[in-house]
């Protein structure tokens, strides 16, 4: 758990030192003298788009649209669970040995 403090404190560390260089960097860029604008393009014709013929008319849309809905898929039955523990068979034990 220390080791975790430790890193997550040395992580905070090295958060606020980067953030503290890009306020610096960018002070510094707010306090340069201002560059001379470039100079703007020329505006270019833009071309005209070519029109094309349709093959033929379109299809005509559908006036009504189907109200019904198809039949939902029936549901499998779920399997029932049996709730009669089944009775545990008893073998008889071996025969002892005979001692000599």
């Amino acid at each position: 758990m220390a080791s975790f403090n430790c890193f997550a404190l040395a992580f905070l560390m090295a958060l606020s030192f980067a953030s503290i260089d890009v306020g610096v960097a960018a002070r510094h860029l707010l306090q340069q003298p201002q560059m001379q604008s470039l100079p703007s393009f020329p505006n270019l014709p833009t071309p005209s788009q070519p029109s094309f013929p349709w093959p033929g008319a379109l299809p005509p849309l559908p006036t009504t649209l189907p109200t019904g809905l198809p039949p939902l898929p029936s549901i499998p039955s779920v399997p029932t669970i049996p709730t009669t523990v089944p009775s545990i068979i008893f073998f008889s034990p071996p025969p002892s040995r005979s001692t000599p």
